[in-house]
């Protein structure tokens, strides 16, 4: 499983995304946001980047424990539908 860490914005984006494909090439297709508490659309970015690659090997890319904040992007651009996707959001039931 790769580990996001704790940023993904625009400022390190770069060697994110490198750091999840060098984990892809070494057969890692989970990916897990737990420790991430800065991020922007450059995390969307860094999904579809890693995703692409993963299709070259016809797998898809599982990301667990998606911040909301990341999961709300996800959906805002239209793309739930393209990433297997776990939050760690717990929402309170509605009475």
């Amino acid at each position: 499983m790769f580990t996001v860490g704790q940023e993904l914005t625009q400022h390190n984006a770069m060697q994110v995304i490198a750091a999840g494909k060098a984990a892809i090439l070494a057969g890692e297709c989970e990916f897990d946001f737990s420790g991430l508490s800065q991020l922007d659309s450059s995390a969307v970015a860094a999904m579809i980047a890693w995703q692409r690659d993963l299709l070259v090997k016809s797998q898809q890319i599982t990301c667990l424990h998606v911040p909301a904040g990341l999961d709300s992007l996800i959906r805002l651009y239209g793309l739930s539908a393209q990433f297997v996707t776990h939050t760690s959001v717990h929402t309170p039931e509605r009475h």
